[in-house]
């Protein structure tokens, strides 16, 4: 399997999902999974690709771009955090509203336990270091948000202790979800349950640049907003548009306030929850049982 397919325990989730047997132990998906929300084809930039395997990516959106870049075989399926939410369904998701009627509905705000903001600050990783001034990110967060705030930080930032310093020292609660995994070492399959469990217990959802845990947020219930200096990625590949391209495309998340129901949308849309596969379609998409008889092509 691919190394990236264990990224935050997607596979795990995925074979929970799918029912199988040990769940802790997946099997080998046959291709190649999208990891985190990008504006490109669903790759991410250098990562190694077997030409003619499948490519599991989360929106259709992702699969036209995909194919404009001379992929094929591409497969939406939806995000792994999508599936997570019907495996972990909250108070919230039990709504008999139409699934488009702008997003999980909270019956009684002031009492479904949900306080404060959870703010991601935009990270690097192995290979790519942000540069940026934290301390100007901690006043703008300080003059928006009026409740208390979690900080989460990148494992790739919590552990440089001057950057977690910084924000502790600013009186927030400092957290990560941990470790991503790498090169088929350290997976930690808990670490998007975490997540979901941080998102719940937050009313808003904040970062600097538009990135995945934004839509994980609106899609688990969260209102959400993008501001702030989107800082300075470490030799960032800007063939996709970039930061500019984000504002273009996705303007209704930018901003101190932003509208719950418009951008809970976009969140269905770029994870794919509208598009969720049964158990035995998603086995059958993943190679983890023989092809059903007479089952259509998929492109």
């Amino acid at each position: 399997m691919h190394h990236a397919n264990f990224y935050y325990g997607h596979a795990h989730i995925l074979a929970r999902y799918c029912r199988l047997e040990d769940p802790v132990h997946p099997p080998r998906i046959k291709g190649y999974l999208q990891h985190g929300w990008n504006i490109g084809d669903g790759l991410a930039p250098g990562v190694p690709f077997a030409h003619g395997n499948k490519l599991f990516v989360w929106s259709e959106q992702t699969r036209r771009r995909a194919w404009s870049q001379g992929r094929r075989n591409v497969i939406v399926t939806g995000a792994p955090f999508a599936y997570l939410l019907e495996l972990e369904r909250g108070p919230e998701d039990n709504s008999t509203a139409e699934p488009n009627a702008g997003g999980p509905v909270r019956t009684n705000p002031e009492d479904d336990g949900r306080e404060g903001t959870l703010f991601y600050p935009f990270h690097g990783w192995e290979g790519q270091q942000v540069f940026g001034d934290h301390q100007r990110l901690i006043d703008e967060v300080r003059s928006v948000e009026s409740g208390p705030v979690t900080v989460c930080l990148y494992w790739n930032e919590y552990r440089t202790r001057r950057i977690r310093r910084t924000y502790e020292k600013a009186g927030f609660r400092v957290i990560c979800h941990g470790y991503r995994g790498f090169w088929w070492r350290d997976h930690d399959r808990d670490f998007l349950v975490r997540q979901l469990a941080e998102l719940r217990r937050h009313e808003r959802v904040v970062s600097n640049r538009l990135c995945t845990a934004v839509f994980y947020g609106l899609l688990a219930g969260c209102d959400a907003a993008v501001y702030g200096d989107p800082m300075i990625l470490e030799n960032a590949d800007q063939g996709f548009g970039g930061e500019i391209r984000l504002h273009a495309q996705w303007p209704e998340l930018y901003g101190y306030e932003t509208d719950r129901a418009t951008c809970h949308q976009l969140a269905r849309y770029e994870l794919g929850a509208d598009v969720v596969a049964s158990p035995e379609e998603l086995r059958q998409h993943l190679g983890w049982q023989a092809p059903l008889e007479g089952a259509s092509h998929v492109q």
